[in-house]
Order: structure tokens, then sequence, then C-alpha cells
């Protein structure tokens, strides 16, 4: 039975660690540059190597604390600006320290600079930042992470793929949990194209817990969205599908299937510090190749829609200044409720040491008005 009491909830702004975050766009970062980067709260310096390979360090020499940023790198190795200590951009692995003379035994192999895996996928360089994060220095590189990054879902071999990304005024909760808010789209999105506040009506969606998170299990989308329509007799399909995954840390998965035609995003929003977090989309697709435009177009309406959620969160963030109790409610805000519920039972599983205990038992149908 639902609660219909308004429940209070206070975000925690803690940031989960243990995870793949996108660091920065693939474009920003030229080969034998070196780009400043921050996630959770850890300065990095993110680079390519003569290869084109990219790499990710904390951004900060471990002999002084100079940020590695500003020194020289060759294409292999990066040299601090302070005194010359020489890394290795892939490991961290000191490989020379110009102060010591031939008679002191310092075995400089040992020491390394706080390194990270990274990996390039879908026009994004993505970054996992352990559990215990790099202090600065140490003598062992990094853990190999325990899965790959994720990858926005493609159908087919010929697709369209672009990008964007925009910075978010608030916490890395704040961000999340408007992202699956499905409320506000009346109110924040409305647009002659997409849909009015004199087209709400009443909603029911079923939802059912996966690893890590929740599904809107497949249903047919909303009605009252014109490019639906528009979609369903550009592919002569006799229905069109929707499925939308959110999973930890930050991920939401959404596929648009019509007939042959599909369409798919990966939407992140990544914690920088903690009042202040990007969201960045990659989206996929197989849907009107042929038009000279078309890329164009899908991306004028994904940044359309991540500018009015921007202005939202900006406004958001002037009432969120001295920290208020959120109120949230049955059933549009039960999303929100496992967000929290889903995060709490991680945090806890990794000081426990014991398996996650999923907030959500079995499938659960939720109803609202949009």
């Amino acid at each position: 039975m639902n609660d219909l009491t308004p429940q209070r909830e206070t975000p925690d702004s803690l940031m989960l660690f243990g995870f793949w975050y996108r660091a920065l766009p693939a474009q920003d970062i030229g080969n034998n540059q070196l780009k400043k980067a921050m996630l959770l709260e850890i300065p990095l310096v993110v680079g390519r190597d003569c290869h084109g390979h990219p790499f990710a360090l904390q951004d900060a020499c471990p002999h002084r604390g100079m940020p590695l940023s500003y020194g020289r790198f060759d294409g292999q190795q990066l040299e601090c600006s302070y005194h010359g200590w020489t890394f290795d951009a892939h490991t961290g692995q000191c490989q020379l320290i110009p102060s010591l003379t031939a008679d002191q035994p310092l075995k400089v192999d040992r020491i390394y600079a706080g390194n990270f895996a990274c990996e390039e996928h879908d026009n994004y360089v993505w970054v996992f930042v352990p559990e215990l994060p790099p202090a600065g220095s140490g003598f062992t590189k990094a853990a190999e992470p325990p899965v790959p990054p994720p990858r926005v879902p493609t159908f087919s071999d010929q697709y369209k793929i672009a990008h964007l990304s925009a910075d978010l005024p608030c916490s890395v909760d704040h961000g999340i949990i408007g992202l699956m808010d499905p409320a506000h789209g009346p109110f924040v999105h409305q647009a002659w194209w997409w849909r009015s506040r004199d087209s709400i009506h009443e909603k029911q969606k079923k939802f059912e817990p996966i690893p890590n998170g929740f599904r809107m299990s497949t249903h047919t989308p909303s009605s009252n969205s014109a490019p639906y329509k528009l979609l369903r007799l550009y592919a002569n399909a006799d229905s069109i599908t929707t499925t939308i995954d959110f999973v930890l840390p930050n991920l939401r998965v959404e596929t648009i299937c019509a007939g042959k035609y599909w369409f798919s995003s990966l939407t992140t929003v990544t914690p920088i510090t903690r009042d202040h977090c990007r969201i960045d989309v990659v989206a996929a697709w197989n849907l009107f190749r042929w038009l000279p435009f078309g890329s164009s177009l899908l991306k004028f309406v994904f940044a359309k829609f991540v500018e009015q959620d921007r202005q939202t969160m900006e406004r958001q963030s002037e009432g969120l200044k001295h920290n208020p109790h959120l109120m949230l409610i049955d059933d549009a805000d039960r999303p929100a409720k496992w967000y929290f519920a889903l995060k709490a039972a991680h945090l806890e599983a990794r000081r426990s040491g014991g398996e996650m205990r999923h907030p959500m038992t079995s499938p659960v149908t939720l109803k609202w008005r949009s």
C-alpha cells in the first residue's frame, strides 16, 4: 500500500566510489595535451599519449604536491614543473628524480603518483574512481576495475551518435532525482513540438528491480508527445516501445524501438564537488540517417531539454542554499525514494562487507499525472 504521508528526505551529498565516471568529452583532449578535470572532489590530470590512448593521474606530484598538469609531457612521461620528478603517464610509476646523486639508494620505481584506470568510449573519456582514492602518492599502481565502463546501447551496425554536456549548480543527489523525475515535463519542457501543460493526463507505469537499480518496464511512450507521433509515422510501425533504466551510481539508460528503427541514450550525472555536478548525454540512433540535418536536429532537441533542466537546477539552487528538507510524495516521487534507498543500501553493504539489500522486492505499478 502506498504511504500517502509526504516523506521528508535530506540528501547526504555523499559521493559513491568504486564506479566508472565520465571525466571529459573525448574531443577536448588532444594528443600530447594535459587537461585538468575534477571528479568526486579529486583533481585529475587527463591526457593522451603519443599513440592517442587516454590516461588519468591525480593532479598532485607525490613529492611536494605541485599539480602535474603544469608540467611537461613528451607523449609518454609527465615531468613535474617544480623539481623535475618524472612519471609514466599510465601507471604513475616514478621514472626519474633528478636531485638524487649516484650514491643515494632510493628506489624511484617504487614511488607512484595516484593513477586511475581510464578508457575512451562513445565520445567520452571514462575514469574509474576506486573505493579508496589514491592519496597522491604510494607504492603501487591502481588495481584493475572489476567491470568495464558503461556503453550506450546500439542495435544495428550503422547509426549516428552525438553528445552534449551541461554544468549543474547542485549536488549529485538533486541532479539525479531531477533526471528521474516523471512529473516535471509539462512544466519544464514545454514546447510546441513536445507537449504543453494542457496535455497533462494520468499515466500508469510498471517498475521492476534490476541489479543496482530499477527499470521502467517496456511500455508505450506518452501519447501527448509530438515526436513520438512523428516517429510512428516515419517508422510505419504498429507500436513504439520505450524502456528506461536507472543504475547506480548515476546512469539513466533509455531505449526506444519502432520496428527496425531505434534510439538510445546514456545519461549520467557526474559529481564534481559536493555542490556541483555535470550532466552528460550520449545518444545513438538509426533514425533519419538519410536526412542531411538529422543529427543537428536531434542534438538541438537534446540541447533544449538539457538547457531547460540546467536553468531549473540553477533556480532551484537558490531555494536549496539553506538545506531544506525534501517533501517526497507517492507515486511521482517514488523513483527518488528508491534512489536514496539504493544509495544507502550500497553504502551499508560496503561498510559491512555483506550483500546489498535491494529496496525493491518485486515489480511495482506507479500512477501520476504529467
